[in-house]
């Protein structure tokens, strides 16, 4: 039996053992996929230790970035947003290599551009983590400006409390990278100028769980065009199933 599986913490809000078990059924292939909510990511050689058919991972939060020291090799698209969400494992005889790659990119763009109009030239990133990451490179791929919102001042973003409605109205294009209003912590939101949303705006949220985030309800108030994670999901974890299966195409190969 092939062994599948997760590595995050915590992991009640992992959908990726229900969608694998359900394709393992429907395909009735003979594997297994497992939450590993690991406490720290030292605690990862070990795992693979312990588990010699795990042939494939999925890496969610706080481990996209945390990982990349303990792999062999990243694909160009995991390398140049500094995140990885999916480790295939090649195993020969004693030999372990670990291969890192990012499909949150694939699911988040290819999630994002039937909404796009032509209004939607300038993006306001909420988060800075690692899903963040995959987001930015998306978002450079479909010509879109972007800028990182954080709690914290650096060259490199801004910061919440310096978000006016004026920014806002400029950035027609907001995502929700954070897990703020995940649950079962939904009485959460990002605390930004809602007001400045309009009928022009798309705000996007990662989260899936609950289905309308506080995010997304406030920014429906104002006419917004809203999105949740759901989809991105569902084709990122289509793309893992493609690379960790070595299934080529004609656009994207399963090597790095």
């Amino acid at each position: 039996m092939k062994l599948f599986g997760i590595i995050g913490y915590p992991l009640s809000h992992s959908f990726s053992s229900r969608f694998f078990m359900e394709k393992f059924n429907n395909l009735k292939i003979d594997a297994q996929y497992i939450n590993f909510p690991i406490e720290s990511i030292s605690l990862f050689p070990e795992l693979l230790k312990s588990h010699p058919d795990l042939v494939g991972l999925n890496v969610t939060m706080p481990y996209k970035e945390q990982i990349i020291p303990f792999l062999d090799t990243l694909s160009a698209e995991a390398e140049k947003t500094g995140a990885v969400n999916v480790v295939k494992i090649l195993r020969n005889s004693d030999e372990t290599k670990l291969i890192g790659y990012n499909t949150d990119i694939y699911g988040f763009t290819n999630s994002l551009k039937p909404l796009l109009k032509p209004c939607h030239k300038k993006a306001l990133i909420l988060g800075t983590g690692g899903a963040s990451k995959a987001v930015a490179y998306g978002l450079s791929l479909l010509g879109i400006q972007y800028s990182f919102v954080s709690r914290f001042s650096s060259s490199n973003n801004l910061v919440y409390d310096s978000l006016t409605s004026e920014i806002i109205n400029d950035n027609k294009l907001i995502i929700n990278t954070t897990p703020t209003g995940m649950y079962p912590e939904v009485s959460n939101y990002p605390v930004i100028p809602y007001q400045g949303f309009s009928k022009d705006h798309l705000a996007y949220d990662l989260i899936y769980n609950p289905e309308k985030t506080l995010f997304l309800e406030n920014a429906l108030k104002y006419g917004a065009t809203i999105k949740n994670g759901s989809e991105m999901l569902v084709l990122q974890a289509e793309e893992t199933w493609r690379i960790i299966n070595c299934a080529q195409d004609k656009t994207r190969t399963c090597t790095p």
